[in-house]
């Protein structure tokens, strides 16, 4: 059993979860996630580590309340327990001195880009980051992120905070401007897509994080396979970070809405199964 030692609510769905897990935040480093179960009923799900204390024997995770298992989670409070946590899984980040950094954050992805931007800043590197939400109400980390890196820029879809506009455009006119040596993009697939597909045309090298469907983390199963410069990898042990000029992301975006689908028809059993209980 993980205890859960501080919880707080990020925005409307996604919420920030500190564990008291003193081996796993011993092993863990940026870059790498956990896979969890809620309880003995529940299923197996991944989250990327948002942060991890080796002093006080803690990691945090940050976690989107739209499923039926982050539901759960997100329900539970402080000094409530989790019956499960596996790992550090996954490869960690490769955090150097290279120069110039432009991080690229998406959604809750922006959570993900929060430890590696982190460790990548007191490796010695320039940090820029760019961050992007639907609307304003949605923005998650901002103080975070603006402790840790040089620059920070903001944009929502409507206008409402920051500047209108997707994060691209700022990277365009970054790019326009300077030259940096490394990109990396954590968040929506089309987000990623976009952003390797504008620094390809400037043959920058960019690391994208992909949170495929997960069930074992060992690569047993096979859920998280993609095409991966034309061969076959499991986000899982080969990932999660990727050269994201190499990845097939429209094959993701097919597989990924497979799996959608039935994760939509198995909420709706849910939910409808709970209304009648109450009924």
């Amino acid at each position: 059993m993980y205890k859960i030692i501080q919880k707080r609510q990020l925005n409307s769905q996604v919420h920030l979860i500190e564990f008291e897990a003193k081996d796993l935040a011993m092993a863990a480093s940026a870059g790498q996630f956990v896979i969890l179960r809620v309880d003995e009923f529940g299923e197996r799900f991944p989250l990327t580590l948002y942060d991890f204390d080796c002093e006080n024997g803690t990691i945090t995770v940050v976690c989107q309340a739209i499923g039926v298992s982050t539901r759960k989670l997100c329900a539970l409070s402080q000094g409530d327990s989790v019956l499960d946590i596996s790992g550090p899984l996954g490869r960690s980040e490769q955090v150097q001195n290279v120069g110039k950094v432009i991080f690229v954050g998406g959604g809750v992805g922006t959570a993900e880009v929060y430890p590696i931007a982190k460790a990548m800043k007191q490796a010695g590197n320039d940090v820029t980051v760019i961050i992007g939400f639907r609307t304003k109400d949605l923005i998650i980390c901002e103080q975070e992120i603006k402790r840790i890196c040089d620059n920070l820029y903001i944009t929502t879809d409507d206008g409402s905070y920051g500047r209108k506009g997707f994060v691209t455009d700022i990277l365009k006119e970054l790019l326009a401007k300077d030259s940096y040596d490394l990109v990396f993009a954590i968040g929506p697939l089309v987000m990623m897509k976009s952003v390797s597909g504008v620094t390809k045309l400037k043959s920058i090298k960019t690391i994208v994080s992909l949170n495929s469907i997960m069930i074992d983390g060992t690569g047993m199963c096979g859920g998280c396979r993609i095409k991966y410069n034309e061969q076959a990898k499991f986000t899982c042990v080969d990932g999660p970070a990727f050269d994201g000029h190499l990845v097939d992301y429209d094959d993701i975006i097919l597989r990924q809405g497979r799996f959608k689908n039935k994760e939509e028809q198995s909420t709706k059993h849910y939910e409808h199964k709970c209304q009648i209980k109450l009924k």
